[in-house]
């Protein structure tokens, strides 16, 4: 672990993580218990008992996008993640686009999250017999958070390790219940049959799946502070989507037998939220019920923390590019956290909270659903963006990757997240509940923040050309020439190191 000297500032944590925390942070950010809980009754009463199938496909699909995501991972060096990707294979301007995007998404979905927190703590206090108004949790939970980004990032991946086993734990706990009993009418994978799965639910449930990884893809955030990264990084990804993927179909299929595959959708339809307390009651006990509630709270704190350690590093990463004030880019001399970026995320998310509450929304309807959805969007859009970019990248430079890696899995990738983001957008109204007005102004918000992005850009080249010459450009790059324009051979040999790509002259849209 390097260690600053007296005469350089202070940097991240280089070399801290290992694959097991990194896939602790993403794991984490996607919330697996409150996902279950709160959103997988939803699913079941939309699409039956071929619901489980949705999470699987959901899974395919990002794995795929993965495949082109972490072989880049291993030619791109820069921090900035997914606006780094996306510059390097489309270009400056829809680079600096996609870090305003990026940073949309990344607040939307953690920021709306502290509704939820409110709310899951109410609930929680309730089923115990207490009375708790959900804004002073939501307020105490920034302290907490705000506190978590501000301790080094070994101690985030500590605490996220311990409240990922405690939230997976208890969904293993009932999974196991149902499975010793038998189920209502015996174990079935019925399920599964194409008559079930091709439904008219069928989109609506891969719309909640997709949403139910969101996150996932953030392991590339931690380059800098991960041990050897080029093997770190894209073990963790493909960890964490393979384990959410299989995690959430395996624990839908079991609560699905928990109540018999001819009556779980009338069970969800009579009390959605209840549905998983119901099950756990029945085949473990009421005790293992009231540690679900308190575990729901724990979780929702995880997803946070790794939500906010996210942005955090995001808001750094554009500070060190010149595009937000350097004061963001301030590294904690003790613990070397970026706690300037993370004590104006906390006041960030403190203004949209208190905002939402003086305006007497309800936590979980309005602040944690119309927060989330165009963060939730903001992300699915960066994953597209990442997919085209990936053949536009080695299009250009001299690599000896697979056309399998570079091409064919990126491009499949694409059209799929394509048709997801279709899905979601057209069925927006089963995440927000809302008035076509208000489901028109939140699916806008990305598309006009990408605008807004391409205007910056645009002025930041007129205006501040050196900052717009250094965005996301590799330490070593003359320039950085974008995809697609005609290219050059190039004198470069093809064993060029991946750490060190090597680009063949060509014009650049950028500039």
């Amino acid at each position: 672990m390097s260690s600053p000297t007296p005469d350089e500032p202070p940097g991240l944590r280089t070399g801290t993580l290992t694959t097991a925390d990194v896939s602790f942070f993403v794991v984490s950010a996607a919330a697996p218990l409150t996902v279950m809980a709160g959103v997988a009754p939803v699913a079941i009463l939309l699409g039956g008992i071929g619901a489980p199938v949705g999470y699987l496909l959901a899974g395919l699909t990002l794995t795929v996008f993965a495949v082109g995501f972490t072989t880049m991972s291993r030619h791109v060096r820069s921090a900035g993640a997914f606006y780094a990707y996306i510059t390097r294979g489309l270009g400056k301007p829809v680079g600096i686009a996609a870090a305003l995007v990026a940073m949309l998404g990344y607040n939307g979905m953690e920021i709306g999250v502290y509704g939820l927190l409110g709310s899951a703590t109410s609930d929680t206090a309730a089923a115990l017999g207490h009375d708790v108004p959900w804004l002073p949790v939501s307020l105490a939970g920034l302290l907490v958070i705000w506190y978590g980004g501000y301790r080094s990032i070994d101690f985030g991946a500590k605490v996220l390790g311990v409240l990922l086993v405690a939230e997976t734990g208890i969904l293993v706990l009932l999974a196991a219940g149902v499975l010793l009993d038998g189920g209502a009418d015996g174990l079935s994978l019925g399920g599964l049959a194409p008559a079930h799965v091709l439904t008219g639910g069928t989109a609506a449930v891969l719309a909640f799946a997709f949403a139910a990884f969101t996150g996932f893809e953030s392991t590339v955030i931690y380059r800098r502070e991960a041990r050897n990264p080029e093997r770190t990084i894209p073990r963790a990804t493909y960890i964490a989507v393979a384990f959410l993927g299989l995690f959430y179909a395996f624990v839908v299929w079991t609560v699905i037998q928990a109540f018999g595959e001819d009556k779980v959708v009338q069970a969800a339809a009579a009390d959605p939220g209840g549905l998983f307390f119901a099950a756990i009651t029945t085949y473990v006990g009421a005790w293992a019920a009231d540690l679900m509630h308190v575990l729901i709270v724990t979780s929702v704190l995880a997803s946070l923390l790794a939500f906010h350690n996210a942005i955090n590093r995001y808001t750094l990463s554009l500070a060190d590019e010149g595009v937000l004030p350097k004061a963001f880019g301030r590294i904690h001399p003790r613990h070397r956290s970026p706690y300037v970026a993370g004590a104006a995320q906390t006041a960030l998310g403190a203004l949209v909270v208190l905002a939402f509450a003086l305006a007497g929304a309800d936590p979980y309807q309005q602040l944690l659903l119309w927060v989330n959805t165009p963060g939730m969007i903001g992300l699915m859009v960066l994953q597209l963006l990442a997919a085209l970019a990936v053949p536009c990248f080695f299009r250009r430079i001299d690599h000896t990757e697979g056309v399998l890696r570079t091409v064919v899995a990126p491009v499949a990738a694409f059209l799929l997240l394509a048709g997801a983001i279709g899905l979601v957008t057209a069925h927006v109204d089963l995440f927000t509940g809302a008035s076509t007005t208000v489901n028109t102004v939140l699916v806008s918000l990305t598309p006009a923040v990408f605008l807004l992005g391409l205007l910056l850009a645009y002025r930041l080249r007129r205006t501040r050309p050196e900052t717009y010459a250094r965005f996301a450009a590799e330490p070593t790059d003359p320039g950085d020439p974008a995809c697609p324009h005609p290219t050059s051979s190039s004198s470069t040999p093809a064993s060029a190191t991946p750490s060190s790509p090597t680009p063949r002259p060509s014009p650049s849209m950028a500039d």
